[in-house]
This record gives C-alpha cells, sequence and structure tokens, in this order.
C-alpha cells in the first residue's frame, strides 16, 4: 500500500512538473509574438542560423521533442530541406539544456514553495487584470508556468523515498560493472524519456535522485545520456507515414543522438573528468547540468559541419515509397508534446499559400503557351490541367480547414488577424486556377468545334496577357508580405488596366459581329476576355489582402 502511494505521489508530482512546462511554453510563446516569427525565418538559412533556431526555440517551448516533431512536420510539407532540418535539430539538442540549468540553479538553492506560490500568484493577478489578449495575460502566465515547475520538482523531491540499505547496495553493484552500468543507465534514460515525451523532464529527474542522494554523478550522466536517445521517439513516430525528407530528418536525429552517445560512452571517464573541471566545486546538480551541455555542443561542434554528409548517408537507406508524389494534399495541425502555437503552424500555411501562387504562375504561363503556338490537339493539357486544378481544390480545402484549426488554438491577435486574410487570399488563388482551366477548356472548345481564333484575335490578346502575366508575377513575389501604399497603387494600376484592355476588347469583338463575324466566335473570344479579366479580379484581391499583413 505504501509503495502504491509512493508511486501515485511520484506521478503526481511529475504531471504537475509537466503542466507547468506546458503553461510556461505556451506563455512564452504568446507573449515572443514577433520575435518568434523572426526566429522561425532563420530556419531557412545556413547551418548555423538554423542551429539558432533550434536553440532558441527549443528554450522557448521547454521541449526538443516538441522542436523536432515540428521539424519532421516542416520538412515533409516541404518548408524545410533535409540539410536545414539538421541544422534545427543540432540546435534543439543544445536548446534542451536550459531546463537542466533552471533546475539546477534555481530548484535546489532555497525552499522551492516560497518561489513558486509567490510566482503563481503574481501570475494570476496579471491575468486577472489584463485583457484576453494582452501581452501582459501572456507575461503573467508564463510566471504562472514557472511557478507549477517549481513546485511540481519541489513535490517531486518530496515523494522520491530515501533509498533503503538494499537499494544503496544494488545501485553501487550496478555501479561497478564498468561500461556495462553506463549501458544500463543509458538503456533506463532511454526508457524514461520515452515514457515522458520529454528529455527535459527526464533530466529534471534524473537531477533530483542525484540531489536526493539515491545516485551518483556516473550513473547520472548515464541516464542524461539516455535521455538524448530517448528524445529521439517523438520525431520518429511522427515521420512514420510521412515524405521521404521527413522520415530523412527524423533518422538524421536518430543517429546524430546515438553516434553523440557512443562517443561520450567510449570516452566517459576523460568525458567526466573535463565536465567536472568545468564545474568545479558547484553542485551534483550543477555538474549534471554541465555534462548535458558539454555534451550537446561538442556533438554539435562535431557533427554539424557534416550536416551534408549525414543527409546524403541516411538517403541511401531511406529510399521514396512507390507512388509517393501521387499522394493527395494534406496538411495537418502539428500537436507536438508541450507545445502548441499556432505560429509555428502558421509558417507551414504561408508556405502553401506561396506554393499555390506558384501553381497559379505555372498555369498561366502554360495557357499563354498553348493560345500562342496553336496546337490541334489540347487533350492532354486538358487532363493535366484538370490535375493541377483539383489539386488547388485540395489546397484550398486542407488550407482553410488548417487555418480554421490554428484559429482554434488561442493564438495572438495578430496571428487571428493574419488568419482571416489568409483564409481570403486562399479563395481568390484558387479562384486563378479555376479560370486558368476554364481557359484551357475554351482552346479545347474552340479546336474540337473548329471555333478557332484567327491570327488577329490572338494577337490582340497578347498583351492583355502579357499584364496578367506580370500581375501574377507581382503576387508571387509578394506573397505572405505586407506591401506599401506605393504597391498596392501598382497593383491597382495594373488592374485598371487590365479592365481597360477588356473594354476594348469588347468594343473590337462587337464590331466584327456587325461585319458579320461568326457569332459563336465571337462569343467565345469574350469568354476568354471575360476569364483573363477575372483572373486580374482576384490577383487584385490578394494584393489587397496583402497590404493588410503586418
Amino acid at each position: 500500500m505504501k509503495t502504491a502511494l509512493v508511486l501515485i505521489e511520484l506521478i503526481g508530482s511529475l504531471g504537475l512538473f509537466l503542466y507547468g512546462m506546458k503553461v510556461l511554453s505556451d506563455g512564452i510563446q504568446r507573449a515572443a509574438g514577433d520575435g518568434l516569427k523572426r526566429t522561425l525565418n532563420l530556419m531557412t538559412g545556413s547551418t548555423f542560423k538554423a542551429m539558432l533556431t533550434g536553440l532558441g526555440l527549443t528554450a522557448i517551448i521547454q521541449s526538443s521533442s516538441a522542436t523536432t516533431v515540428m521539424v519532421v512536420s516542416f520538412v515533409n510539407a516541404g518548408l524545410l530541406t533535409v540539410v536545414q532540418a539538421s541544422g534545427v535539430i543540432f540546435g534543439a539538442n543544445i536548446g534542451t539544456t536550459v531546463t537542466a540549468w533552471i533546475v539546477s540553479l534555481i530548484g535546489f538553492k532555497f525552499q522551492i514553495s516560497a518561489l513558486a506560490l509567490p510566482l503563481i500568484g503574481l501570475g494570476f493577478i496579471m491575468m486577472m487584470s489584463s485583457g484576453q489578449k494582452s501581452r501582459l495575460r501572456d507575461y503573467g502566465e508564463t510566471a504562472i508556468g514557472f511557478g507549477l515547475l517549481f513546485l511540481g520538482l519541489d513535490f517531486l523531491a518530496q515523494a522520491i523515498p530515501r533509498p533503503s540499505a538494499d537499494v544503496v547496495r544494488f545501485l553501487a553493484n550496478v555501479s561497478d560493472l564498468g561500461v556495462l552500468s553506463i549501458l544500463i543507465a543509458v538503456a533506463t534514460g532511454t526508457v524514461l524519456t520515452i515514457l515522458v515525451h520529454s528529455s527535459s523532464a527526464s533530466t529534471a529527474i534524473v537531477i533530483t535522485l542525484a540531489v536526493e542522494g539515491v545516485i551518483g554523478f556516473d550513473m547520472a550522466a548515464g541516464l542524461v545520456l539516455g535521455c538524448n536517445i530517448g528524445t529521439t521517439v517523438d520525431a520518429f513516430l511522427a515521420s512514420i507515414g510521412a515524405r521521404t525528407n521527413a522520415r530523412r530528418a527524423a533518422w538524421i536525429h536518430i543517429l546524430f543522438n546515438i553516434l553523440g552517445t557512443v562517443w561520450a560512452v567510449i570516452l566517459f571517464k576523460p568525458f567526466l573528468s573535463l565536465v567536472n573541471l568545468l564545474a568545479g566545486t558547484s553542485t551534483i546538480a550543477q555538474h549534471i547540468a554541465m555534462m548535458h551541455t558539454v555534451f550537446n555542443l561538442v556533438n554539435a561542434l562535431l557533427f554539424a559541419p557534416f550536416a551534408g554528409a549525414f543527409a546524403g548517408f541516411v538517403s541511401r537507406f531511406i529510399r521514396p515509397k512507390p507512388g509517393e508524389d501521387a499522394l493527395p494534399h494534406k496538411l495537418e495541425y502539428i500537436a507536438a508534446p508541450l507545445m502548441n502555437s499556432p505560429e509555428l503552424n502558421l509558417m507551414r500555411a504561408r508556405k502553401e499559400i506561396s506554393d499555390m501562387a506558384g501553381l497559379c504562375n505555372t498555369m498561366f504561363d502554360r495557357w499563354r503557351e498553348v493560345l500562342r503556338l496553336g496546337s490541334k490537339d489540347l487533350s492532354d493539357d486538358v487532363v493535366s490541367f484538370r490535375s493541377m486544378e483539383d489539386y488547388a481544390d485540395q489546397m484550398r480545402d486542407e488550407l482553410s480547414r488548417f487555418l480554421l484549426d490554428c484559429a482554434g488554438h488561442d493564438p495572438s491577435a495578430d496571428s487571428q488577424r493574419e488568419i482571416g486574410i489568409m483564409l481570403r487570399m486562399v479563395v481568390d488563388l484558387e479562384d486563378v486556377t479555376d479560370d486558368c482551366y476554364s481557359l484551357m477548356l475554351l482552346l479545347d472548345k474552340a479546336m474540337t468545334r473548329k471555333l478557332e481564333l484567327d491570327k488577329a484575335e490572338v494577337d490582340s490578346l497578347v498583351p492583355y496577357t502579357l499584364l496578367v502575366e506580370d500581375f501574377l508575377r507581382f503576387v508571387q513575389d509578394n506573397i505572405n508580405r505586407n506591401i506599401s501604399e506605393e504597391q498596392l497603387a501598382v497593383a491597382k494600376e495594373l488592374e485598371d488596366r487590365i479592365d481597360g484592355f477588356r473594354s476594348a476588347l469588347r468594343k473590337k469583338s462587337r464590331k466584327r459581329l456587325q461585319t458579320g463575324a461568326n457569332v459563336k466566335t465571337e462569343l467565345l473570344f469574350m469568354d476568354v476576355v471575360r476569364h483573363i479579366e477575372k483572373i486580374g479580379d482576384h490577383a487584385y484581391g490578394v494584393a489587397h489582402a496583402l497590404r493588410e499583413l503586418k
């Protein structure tokens, strides 16, 4: 009965600690605001910038598991390359040491409740005295998260029973097994992290055990090495069923952490001697935090220069699945452990919207080429356009659902506003693909029904289509950016010129009808003019939305 009660207390203490981490993470993410967005933008830069992103992001959300799950999802969406993902993963492993330092520097210096309860009280006052989307409320949530984290740590320390003589003898025997004792500790740390889904939490448990005298420094170091392996499981699970590059990114994470553990086990004694030298006469908690930090820093320095080689090696045995390119468009909200940030997910939505803008340009450029060449058989082009239009429909449906999902996860006021703007852009961009498909069907109709446009009519459309092409290029070049009033004025001028061309072409068509032109051919010509003009309208709708972005 006593054992069961102790176990329940341990689980409850760990639950409070993990919940505190989640509240802290959510508060920091919302308080970070544009700072988080700027951090994310570094992700697609060099390996060094990607490392900084991984470090900063993991320090913010307090979970390397969450960061790597997000990275796998971003790679799956085509937002990151495998090499860029490697850099973020290297940084995430360094960032996860922040929790260990918080616990070691603050958690055992004094009675934790003396800090935890005032923090929770202060945070509560801040939250109650501010608006729903106020930055002060976010700071209050962060304070409550810190308080709950420390309170959970305090309860965890109290719940751990003092080791009996039998336990002490057992641990002493295990510690005397040489390399085998290290491997047992590594395996135990791996399993512990898999169970709690957070290397930060499992490392905090290890520090608590060491502070309470249950385990020594050597055993704690082995457990922490295992924690670094266990943290790879969440990303691996997230990669199951994903595209090839996402699976490669997950395997790079696994190999990186396992290889790092291998060198640390081989050089275990010299490695710990270095840590002892750096940590000096500090507490065992700080020794463990130092060991965790040195291990991950050395790992990053060893392997980051070879990120490309890692990617090439993994690519050899992680091959594309048959028919992978034909997979339907799918966009899922990232629900990583201890992470709930609409901003992280909105970055993926921006990439998808950029892809939609690219698809619009591709379809219109292809249609202009077909119009210029005057092909007699457009059956293959019609099938191709139908496929692209279907894909655009899937993108619209998935993006709309995805953005509404983001809106339901308590985004900041700025993110909420951006979601509304994105939803409008998605509709306009999908409408462009509809019109491009309609234009291809009209050309096919002209060929099959012998209603071909003569050279003069085609020539009259050229400057009209060039204007629309320029407009679509303008949209693609500025997609997801806030454009200036001057740029919006340029967009308005383009739309006005397109409208002017439409009116002029209609007049020419009416004159041709008055001189005996084929009615069906002229009606088809006017349909072409109308759909081109509608593309200009939709492009202006997107430009107007871009002006509203912050």
